[in-house]
């Protein structure tokens, strides 16, 4: 097990470097400058070159990599361009509390809803039950995220006045953030879990444990659960590395102060740092998640075996 972490981690760091390498790079490669984005403004040629010059922006591309990647070694994501006296990793490290907070309470939404959605669906199968839930999922896997959340703002918060337009901090505030970024995650989890419990239950093992007289639930729980959530559990990997990193979209939208927003408003900025700091993050806790989930699956399925 060691020998195929330490292969992992290796694979992981590779991918990272090739991710930073292309960002840094294509980043580089859009037109317009962190002072000037949008080439429209103009500038007095020496406050460009002066601005250039502080932010080593006058270097060849060359060597402004070399620079970025000896700091990157040392921990240093640089500084914004846009957020004077703030560092990457002061936005990054002030922005996740708020991001993680939203995205733990979003899969947990997430999993408490679909998994039971898709077991009944898939024991209720060809019943009401089961058309509703794959009606549902069906319209969660095809509308955007930002769509349904804008539907729920406009119903719960403009119409209906039960629930805040946007903010962050109380239970009410997290409501619809919480519903409109979990609802294609519920669809998801909804539909591996109905067609995962459906190949279980017709596994020998299954029949032979209602046979002994073993009671439905136990069946379901014990034998039938525990070897359809496999593929939620693929799943969930860069679920949770999605939503624990923010949702760009979700936070600009309710004025969630996490990572997103801060992501966003650096692309049309051209915010290098910030830009390049939130990639990396985001790339970084990817690659975690998926590396925890290769280890989960031996600890729930003991057929697992790892291999060298």
């Amino acid at each position: 097990m060691a020998k195929y972490i330490l292969k992992r981690l290796a694979a992981a760091l590779i991918s990272m470097f090739v991710l930073i390498t292309l960002t840094f790079f294509l980043l580089h490669a859009v037109p317009g400058n962190p002072f000037n984005p949008s080439e429209q403004r103009d500038i007095p040629p020496k406050v460009l070159e002066n601005l250039k010059a502080k932010y080593g922006l006058d270097l060849p591309i060359w060597r402004q990599y070399l620079n970025y990647m000896n700091r990157l070694l040392h921990g240093d994501l640089g500084s914004s361009f846009k957020k004077l006296n703030y560092t990457v990793n002061e936005l990054i490290f002030g922005g996740f509390p708020a991001s993680a907070w939203v995205g733990m309470w979003t899969i947990l939404f997430s999993l408490a809803v679909g998994i039971p959605l898709g077991i009944i669906a898939a024991l209720k199968r060809g019943g009401w039950m089961d058309w509703c839930s794959m009606i549902m999922a069906t319209i969660g896997v095809s509308v955007p995220t930002f769509v349904f959340a804008m539907l729920l703002m406009y119903v719960f918060a403009m119409k209906l006045g039960l629930l805040p337009v946007y903010g962050y901090g109380t239970a009410m505030h997290m409501i619809i953030p919480v519903i409109g970024l979990s609802h294609s995650a519920v669809s998801q989890t909804t539909r591996l879990m109905r067609s995962s419990m459906l190949e279980v239950s017709r596994q020998d093992y299954m029949r032979t444990a209602r046979a002994k007289g073993v009671p439905e639930f136990m069946v379901i729980a014990k034998h039938g659960m525990r070897n359809s959530i496999l593929p939620v559990v693929t799943y969930i990997g860069p679920l949770v590395a999605t939503l624990l990193t923010g949702s760009f979209v979700i936070e600009r939208l309710f004025m969630i102060p996490g990572i997103g927003r801060y992501f966003v408003t650096a692309v049309s900025e051209r915010d290098y740092s910030v830009v390049l700091g939130i990639t990396i993050f985001y790339g970084a806790f990817m690659l975690l998640c998926t590396l925890i989930v290769d280890i989960a699956y031996a600890v729930i399925d003991p057929r697992v075996k790892f291999t060298d």
